[in-house]
């Protein structure tokens, strides 16, 4: 191959690597969890949206996970949506048939920083071991921009094969001697 033909063959394969979805999708810091426990979940956002920076992030409490407490972030707004669960669950001997179900963080991060925003849940075990939890989130960025990181790997996929894939929590049974 000639360095012409070398050249030509790695500016190619660069411009297929950009092409590509990005590599740092909104993710859970922990994925795995036991199901019948408190979870800390703490979402990380790698980017904005095509270069705009992110004004607001939304994340939507599955079914199945309760007693959600979002962590207040400094400089940032938030703010929860209320409503009833799909059943009332038992939490420590306390029925709960409304809570959290979706959690707003409002604020700035430019493209060029990463962050963090957490939440603390329960994860009842009404949910199935052996599977996986996705908890969908939107990046609204400056401009009109979003980045929707919302898509359910459908039977056989899996989550490697969408360009922006829900964050994923793999359920563990649950631990002996828990509630």
């Amino acid at each position: 191959m000639t360095t012409i033909a070398l050249h030509g063959a790695l500016a190619a394969a660069a411009t297929l690597m950009l092409a590509c979805p990005a590599l740092a999708h909104t993710t859970l810091e922990q994925q795995q969890a036991p199901i019948a426990s408190t979870y800390k979940a703490v979402l990380r956002v790698g980017h904005g949206c095509e270069g705009a920076p992110t004004l607001k992030l939304r994340v939507r409490i599955p079914d199945g996970v309760i007693s959600v407490k979002p962590m207040p972030k400094a400089g940032w707004t938030l703010e929860t949506v209320k409503a009833p669960y799909e059943k009332a669950y038992d939490y420590y001997g306390t029925p709960l048939s409304e809570g959290v179900r979706e959690i707003v963080w409002t604020g700035k991060l430019l493209d060029e920083h990463y962050d963090e925003f957490v939440f603390r849940a329960y994860l009842t075990d009404s949910l199935k071991p052996n599977t996986t939890l996705y908890i969908p989130a939107v990046q609204e960025c400056e401009g009109g921009k979003a980045d929707r990181w919302i898509e359910i790997p459908a039977e056989g996929k899996s989550a490697d094969d969408y360009r922006y894939p829900a964050p994923g929590l793999k359920l563990l049974p649950a631990k002996t001697g828990t509630h």
